[in-house]
């Protein structure tokens, strides 16, 4: 008995140490499944294996061993031609299903899931390196969540969601090495609004994908509905651009962002993108600096969430940055990193060996400038893609493991000295993905989360998901929802639209529009120019209509004017040709005006537009009379259109105060709220059709939840918007609120969409001026919204007719459309109390208009048909989910964007 107990600890010995013992987890299991398909894997497509013939194939191992766990294949275009045919002929038969069957499918499907949790931990684990632990206890339940919660929305689409419909075939791109949560965060809600799935799973973690297809047939799921390819990226640009694909959901990097937002510009796909960054946390010196340490060793292991794997950065206030960091150290010291199957390890493996010398290279950078470094090394394995939880500090703002996201277990720590210092800091980034705030103040907290430009905030906690509650990011970390009503708005269309399969044009990108290409203007003795008229003998004096930027009139920098036609092919005035330096100089006006505008309260923004209703009112006849003489409009129709914009006017400024935001059910513990906020500036191309009313069903909305704008009037009849600046000076309008560019459609929209501080555009204009604008918005990510330029002559009896029906939902990711320019359109960018920015927009359309919507960078379904308009509207979320230490506070804000019923004006009218 006593040599059986040589070499055990004592008991006394194990509470006086409490060291960690060996926890492993047998993957038993997940090895039978693996041996049962001979190890070797095909696609999974129309609800079988497909293994065709000449593929080349890649080997899926275990992160931490190297050891083989199955070969997948590599494919090719024919594979994507397959699996969207299979996914196109199955969304006949699911988008007709009644709701309540697709509900008995999901949740069919979260019962399959349930009976197979430890198989799908198990192979989530040794596909990904991540710890069983984590899988088994935070992503399995989170995944299964997620389906329960999306069958109850399949449930209910039939009344919750009348009046919408599926897209179609949606394209997953799954990208992050962490693909089983994030998969179910794309698949759910596509699935439960009546759309197929082609899914990309990400390169090297594909096996969990793949049995939760067959898992999906287990469950009754109907062939053809989830489809699973494996490859390369280059198979996902072809799958993005496959013309039946009608909406690419896209979870990676901004690289992979940006290729995919210039793939799909002009053919027509919605874009919703959930891109990189990582998460920014600020603690002051009234956190519980304990709790703050416990929340960021937990950042540090974490390897789901918005970005699995990546580290943060730590703004910590200087008086408390000396006690923090003592315990970071202390803590990080004792975290476990080792055999992912082992349950008591905190951190598993990276994804393979070029990770880990990225992390590596950015961690020696810093040490190189001078950083102090601090890495627990103790418990590291001596073999395997292992990092040790990795502290950096005394780092100079401008350092590159500063500016740019590490995927790895790093934390880059910076002091700062005061509240407005850390959130200058925070947002001066080019990503906006996620944040945490640690501090006992209540009101600070608040304060700092809606200062924060990320789309989604934690207070006093870290890492907070739950199905009910949308999560995302802002800037360049894409515009695309995951979670709750608003990320079913992803997968939906108004009921009345029909989707437009452009071909893009071959554009020369370098060279599209780069000038104005306007003709000399006509001078006096050439055709169709008059001479001045004359009264008594005396000439009128001459109107001079210049640019309007920064609540100033200013002549162009090109010194050059356009004329102005009537329908005879008179010329009735000359108009500015402006130039991207007019642009430029309009858009640095509107950065300056912006932030004092979004802070108005929402009563205040209002009763300015209810002014320039009111003074619009007193130059009724007049504005009536020259809009007559401009488009040839018979006198009754141009004071229609006078009347339409004034009540434009008025529904927009009754709706400032009436959308703020809201309260999601969670269960997480704490409240979790949605904020509403700007954008931004915003840039629009307005079109031809009703100049007056399409300027100002435009500006209202974007002007009414806080956006500074520039503004390109319709090229043909510029003159009501610069009627118009004499009522904006006169009516209370800060200057900088509105400008407007006059000049070339096409030339000024170029600038507006290549400009790197323009956070959303909205064009109305050509075909190949819808796809540039696409295409250029990759540079910064920006929203965008299109209306291709194929117009119809807009019905002017039909505006009388008016309906208080009407919608909000997030205009994130992009996608296109087809048809007539559009006008009434409700701007917002959620943006502000947890900016996670978004735009929302509100549309009163005319008969046959069918929108296009661009990415986020931004993206929004303008549009409406005969008898019916819809507007659409996003902001940014909030999620308070309770903490310790703050009685009756809060935890975690989190920003996405929501959608609810409001009263909207509709008109049955070419545009609005």
């Amino acid at each position: 008995m006593a040599g059986a107990a040589v070499g055990r600890p004592s008991v006394w010995g194990i509470f006086s140490s409490m060291e960690y013992g060996p926890a492993p987890e047998g993957a038993g299991p997940a090895q039978a499944w693996l041996e049962t398909h001979g190890q070797s894997f095909g696609h999974f497509v129309d609800g079988k294996w497909l293994k065709p013939e000449g593929r080349e194939t890649t080997s899926s191992t275990n992160p931490a061993t190297g050891e083989l766990l199955a070969t997948t294949l590599q494919g090719e275009p024919e594979d994507v031609e397959a699996a969207v045919r299979a996914a196109t002929k199955a969304f006949e038969g699911w988008s007709r299903l009644p709701c309540h069957a697709r509900a008995r499918h999901l949740h069919n499907m979260a019962r399959t899931i349930q009976k197979h949790q430890r198989l799908l931990a198990l192979l989530e684990s040794l596909d990904t390196g991540k710890p069983v632990g984590e899988a088994r206890d935070r992503d399995l339940p989170l995944v299964v969540r997620h389906f329960y919660h999306h069958a109850g929305w399949a449930q209910l689409m039939g009344t919750k969601m009348g009046g919408w419909k599926p897209l179609g075939v949606v394209a997953a791109v799954i990208t992050w090495n962490s693909p089983l949560l994030l998969l179910a965060w794309k698949i759910c809600p596509a699935l439960a609004m009546g759309n197929t799935v082609v899914l990309l799973p990400p390169p090297c973690a594909r096996l969990s994908a793949l049995l939760l297809a067959e898992l999906g047939v287990q469950a009754g799921l109907p062939p053809g509905v989830l489809n699973v390819l494996t490859g390369e990226g280059a198979l996902a640009e072809g799958l993005a651009a496959h013309p039946g694909v009608d909406a690419v959901a896209v979870a990676g990097s901004v690289e992979v962002g940006r290729s995919l937002r210039r793939t799909t510009a002009g053919r027509g796909p919605r874009l919703s993108l959930q891109l990189g960054g990582d998460t920014l946390v600020l603690v002051f010196d009234s956190a519980d600096l304990d709790g703050a340490a416990v929340g960021l060793s937990d950042t540090v292991s974490c390897q789901r969430g918005l970005a699995p794997g990546a580290g943060a950065l730590v703004l910590v206030q200087e008086v408390v940055a000396g006690a923090l960091l003592q315990r970071l150290r202390t803590r990080l010291g004792k975290l476990r990193v080792g055999d992912p199957l082992d349950k008591a390890m905190d951190g598993g493996a990276l994804a393979d060996e070029a990770q880990r010398g990225t992390t590596e290279t950015y961690v020696e950078e810093a040490r190189a400038e001078g950083a102090e470094i601090f890495q627990a090394w103790a418990a590291l394995p001596a073999r395997g893609p292992f990092y040790p939880p990795t502290l950096i500090t005394g780092v100079a703002s401008t350092s590159r493991c500063v500016r740019e996201q590490i995927l790895g277990p790093v934390l880059v720590v910076l002091p700062f000295r005061t509240a407005k210092e850390a959130v200058a800091l925070g947002n001066n980034r080019p990503s906006g993905l996620a944040a945490s705030v640690w501090t006992e103040n209540l009101p600070l907290a608040m304060e700092v989360a809606q200062s924060l430009q990320v789309g989604t905030v934690w207070i006093n906690g870290q890492n907070l998901f739950d199905a009910a509650a949308g999560v995302g990011g802002t800037k360049e970390s894409g515009n695309g929802r995951d979670g709750g009503k608003e990320g079913l708005y992803e997968y939906v269309k108004p009921s009345w639209q029909s989707r437009a399969r452009p071909s893009p044009a071959e554009l020369d990108y370098k060279t599209f529009a780069a000038s104005s290409g306007a003709d000399p203007p006509p001078i006096l003795g050439r055709s169709g120019v008059a001479r001045p008229e004359l009264e008594e003998n005396m000439p009128r004096v001459d109107r001079t209509y210049k640019l309007y930027y920064g609540g100033a009139q200013k002549r162009p920098e090109g010194m050059a004017s356009l004329p102005i036609l009537d329908p005879a092919g008179n010329v009735l005035a000359y108009v500015a040709d402006g130039s991207a330096k007019d642009i430029r100089n309009a858009v640095e006006a509107a950065h300056k005006a912006a932030p004092g505008w979004g802070k108005r309260a929402a009563h205040t923004r209002a009763q300015v537009l209810y002014y320039v209703a009111e003074n619009l009112e007193l130059r009724r006849e007049e504005v009536a009379s020259r809009l007559g003489v401009l488009t040839g409009a018979p006198p009754e129709e141009a004071q229609r259109e006078v009347d339409l914009g004034l009540e434009r006017l008025f529904h927009w400024a009754a709706l400032c105060d009436k959308s703020g935001g809201a309260v999601q059910e969670t269960p997480l513990h704490g409240t979790t709220l949605q904020l509403r906020q700007p954008l931004g500036v915003v840039g629009v191309a307005c079109p031809d059709e009703r100049p007056l009313l399409s300027f100002l069903s435009l500006l209202a909305p974007a002007v009414a939840r806080g956006n500074a704008v520039v503004m390109v009037p319709s090229p043909r009849y510029p003159l009501p918007a610069l009627d118009l600046c004499q009522i904006f000076d006169t009516s209370d309008v800060p200057g900088g609120v509105v400008n407007i560019v006059t000049g070339n459609r096409d030339h000024l929209s170029r600038t507006l969409a290549q400009h790197q501080d323009v956070q959303a555009m909205w064009y109305f204009g050509s075909p190949e001026g819808s796809q540039f604008v696409e295409w250029a918005s990759a540079g910064n990510l920006k929203r965008t919204w299109q209306g291709p330029g194929t117009s119809r002559p807009p019905d002017i009896q039909t505006l009388s007719r008016t309906r208080g029906d009407a919608r909000l939902t997030h205009f994130q990711g992009s996608s296109t459309g087809s048809g007539a320019p559009a006008a009434a359109i409700g701007l917002c960018r959620a943006s502000g109390a947890g900016t996670c920015h978004d735009l929302w927009a509100r549309t009163a359309s005319w008969p046959g208009f069918r929108p296009q919507v661009l990415p986020r960078a931004q993206s929004a379904r303008l549009a409406s048909t005969a008898g019916r308009g819809l507007g659409w509207g996003s902001w940014a979320a909030g999620c308070l989910a309770g903490g310790a230490g703050l009685r009756g506070a809060v935890r975690g804000l989190r920003r996405g964007h929501n959608v609810e019923l409001i009263n909207e004006i509709v008109f049955n009218c070419s545009l609005y």
